[in-house]
């Protein structure tokens, strides 16, 4: 007979999850055990074993839950019928409030590679493509010169997200610049070199 599951169990797993991010975080895919996991959870490892299967199934459910919420957050925040630059800073200050309190999960997304089974793996590529075909497009809206002799778009967005993705590193909440600040220049710093690449 199968276990049912008890009213708290979304609740849980969530904290799983977030313990879990911030041990892989500190230690490494590699280095970071199940049982490691375990102690930081403060619960058992056969009760973490009943969340998560292996530590590849924890893994992946960091990033994809980390991944989905951001593209669901852009889906909601996104404005199509305003002005294309003005879209643009719409998705980009929702990308900076999304990875707020998030640097442990991002720093796991981001250090994945070559980790996970290739079926994971092609599960959350499919998520990364969604969320980058969404600023792509904008970019070329904003400048269809973009891939009009060769194929810039994609380089350029990729770019953006070099910006963004490692504003973990060095930004800090209480710094000599907001979120929204930051966003904003980044918004500006990119559609003001945009102008110059196509």
């Amino acid at each position: 007979m199968a276990r049912t599951r008890a009213n708290d169990y979304e609740d849980k797993q969530r904290s799983i999850l977030e313990s879990a991010a911030a041990v892989f975080a500190e230690h490494g895919m590699d280095k970071a055990s199940m049982s490691l996991i375990a102690k930081q959870c403060d619960i058992s490892k056969p009760l973490l074993y009943h969340y998560y299967e292996s530590k590849d199934a924890l893994i992946f459910d960091i990033v994809r839950t980390h991944l989905a919420e951001l593209d669901e957050a852009l889906e909601a925040a996104d404005r199509p019928e305003v002005k294309p630059e003005e879209r643009l800073r719409i998705l980009i200050h929702e990308v900076l409030e999304n990875y707020r309190d998030a640097d442990n999960q991002h720093k796991v997304q981001l250090n994945i590679a070559g980790t996970l089974p290739d079926a994971l793996a092609a599960e959350i590529q499919s998520i990364e493509r969604r969320i980058v075909k969404r600023f792509s497009s904008v970019l070329k809206e904003i400048d269809p010169r973009l891939d009009a002799d060769r194929p810039l778009a994609m380089p350029a967005t990729m770019s953006l997200f070099g910006m963004l993705n490692w504003v973990y590193l060095w930004f800090r909440d209480d710094g000599p610049i907001s979120r929204d600040e930051y966003a904003d220049m980044v918004t500006r710093l990119f559609l003001g070199g945009l102008k110059s690449i196509a």
